[in-house]
């Protein structure tokens, strides 16, 4: 596959890596996902703006620094924020996970078709639940998913729809962040838009 760029990063209470592709022809993605730190917590969110090219890569932007700058902000109000923000660009759709350090739990939202699954060792997976809308555009009404309990070793993956839907029912239990994403990139990338994947590994401790 050409144009794959992956990029990691460590916390000492999460092990992330993300891999991504702009739709071929383009030099730009409209693809875009950031881990934030807060004062007990971590913001885990991707986000994916309508169509593709410069003007989307733009609202990724946007929408990106947003949420980089205010991150400690709970989910539904930080979604608010990056809708008002956004209202004059193409508009995303977005996964927004907080990971609360102290209590050991994640809540999280999607606004629109950002697919986020978290992966339990030994319990079942959680997958999160959709809401229409579009953050710029039509903003819906919606409620936080959580506090969900986390342990070492969980798995959070988000997704934009760049990957074929298949890529659920295949996730191999025990790759690294960096090989998984990849991995899956790599095997479900539909080809025909900007695809991008996020995995992040909870490894419990202390804050």
């Amino acid at each position: 596959m050409n144009g794959v760029v992956q990029t990691s990063g460590r916390h000492p209470r999460l092990h992330w890596a993300v891999a991504s592709q702009a739709l071929q022809g383009e030099s730009v993605s409209g693809d875009a996902s950031v881990v934030v730190p807060f004062e007990g917590g971590l913001l885990v969110g991707v986000v994916d703006a309508l169509g593709h090219g410069p003007e989307a890569a733009f609202a990724a932007k946007v929408a990106a620094t947003t949420l980089e700058h205010y991150a400690g902000t709970p989910v539904v109000p930080l979604a608010r924020r990056c809708h008002d923000m956004l209202v004059k660009t193409r508009g995303v759709v977005a996964g927004l996970a907080s990971v609360d350090l102290r209590a050991s739990t994640l809540t999280w939202i999607s606004i629109g078709n950002i697919e986020g699954l978290l992966l339990r060792a030994g319990r079942p997976r959680v997958s999160i639940i959709q809401a229409g809308g579009v953050l710029g555009y039509k903003f819906p009404r919606i409620a936080a998913d959580g506090p969900i309990p986390l342990a070492p070793g969980d798995r959070l993956v988000f997704a934009t729809d760049g990957l074929r839907e298949e890529f659920i029912e295949s996730i191999p239990e025990k790759e690294t962040p960096p090989r998984l994403a990849e991995t899956l990139l790599r095997a479900f990338s539909k080809g025909t838009d900007d695809a991008l994947v996020l995995v992040a590994e909870y490894a419990g401790g202390g804050t």
